[in-house]
């Protein structure tokens, strides 16, 4: 995310890179959405079975930075830093409001888990949304949990209790554990929190290398690996830590190259670590996708490959569907650095 004031803002993240984005020359395709503006797919000439490798995605003021699959609607689910709302995107690219919680605001990291039949979005009020007031901008932040197929709201758990007197709150990013359980960062707190599947909140670990450099943004993407632990990236230092949900230990992954502007992580289904980088909180970071592998438990790891500069701007976090792997690019740097807020988003796939 873009620097505020003081602070850098970060955007946030849940899948994998696989390979090298193929190339193809477009052949867009409108359709009318009712109160949703145009949607545009955009497929490539030879496209893959189930969705096209880019989706341009035409909805003013949405602005998303996370995105997730959603396989029981067999489609995506977008956040939306402009207006707090989290919706529904379809393989052919319509696009429909699932909730729409005045009490979020602005929304971020976004997250399925299915078996409990649920989804989960991090809200903050970092300023920047439609619906921001004096009361709520940089004071409200936490998880929002909802009915998955109504979008009915079962929890609101407010993490900023955890950590009382800060001056901006911001969490952006969580990962969902098998068991329901979550686990969240805010990028200007050198803290991980845990939720339980009921809704209570809880300080997991506070770690002073979690703290962003300068006064930008520190600990953004986290994700659950399934060897049974978390990884979580510190944007403004680039670097990779691996963090026990039992106990809260703390260990920095050797890495051969920091990850600097580290935002969106996903895990492969090999065990591989996707990393999505930007310069909105970072100007020494670049936007690209890096692959990371590890063979000694994430005591270390070694960059499989990246791709940069990636072809969307302003990428933030990526998801893997049944179809591939996509990055959203949102336009929240934009947003953040002060811009008009864009009228499109994009979901390019990785292969």
């Amino acid at each position: 995310m873009p620097h505020r004031r003081k602070h850098a803002l970060t955007g946030v993240a849940a899948a994998l890179v696989a390979g090298v984005l193929a190339a193809a020359a477009p052949t867009p395709q409108a359709t009318a959405v009712p109160g949703s503006g145009t949607v545009t797919v955009t497929a490539p000439s030879a496209p893959r079975a189930g969705v096209p490798d880019v989706l341009t995605v035409e909805s003013p003021d949405v602005v998303p930075e996370g995105v997730t699959w959603d396989p029981t609607r067999g489609a995506f689910l977008v956040g939306s830093a402009r207006k707090g709302t989290v919706s529904v995107v379809t393989p052919q690219g319509a696009l429909r409001p699932l909730i729409t919680d005045p009490r979020l605001v602005s929304t971020y990291g976004v997250h399925v888990d299915a078996p409990r039949h649920r989804v989960l979005v991090a809200y903050a009020d970092p300023g920047v949304a439609a619906g921001s007031t004096p009361k709520t901008a940089h004071r409200i932040s936490g998880i929002g949990i909802y009915d998955l197929r109504t979008g009915e709201p079962i929890h609101l758990v407010d993490l900023t209790r955890l950590n009382p007197g800060k001056s901006d709150y911001f969490v952006n990013d969580f990962a969902v554990a098998p068991d329901g359980t979550a686990y969240a960062a805010d990028v200007f707190a050198p803290e991980i929190y845990r939720i339980t599947p009921d809704g209570h909140p809880s300080v997991l670990t506070r770690d002073a290398r979690f703290a962003g450099e300068d006064g930008r943004p520190g600990l953004n993407g986290l994700v659950w690996h399934p060897s049974g632990h978390l990884l979580a990236v510190n944007d403004s230092t680039g670097a990779l830590y691996r963090v026990s949900p039992h106990d809260g230990a703390v260990r920095q992954v050797r890495l051969d190259h920091p990850v600097l502007g580290g935002d969106g992580l996903s895990v492969h289904g090999d065990g591989d670590l996707a990393v999505v980088t930007n310069t909105m909180a970072t100007p020494k970071g670049r936007e690209a996708v890096t692959v990371l592998r590890s063979t000694t438990a994430w005591r270390g790891a070694t960059t499989v490959r990246t791709l940069a500069p990636w072809a969307s701007p302003e990428p933030t976090t990526s998801v893997g569907t049944p179809y591939g792997t996509y990055v959203v690019s949102g336009g929240v740097g934009t947003l953040f650095g002060g811009g008009a807020a864009a009228d499109t988003f994009t979901l390019r796939r990785l292969s």
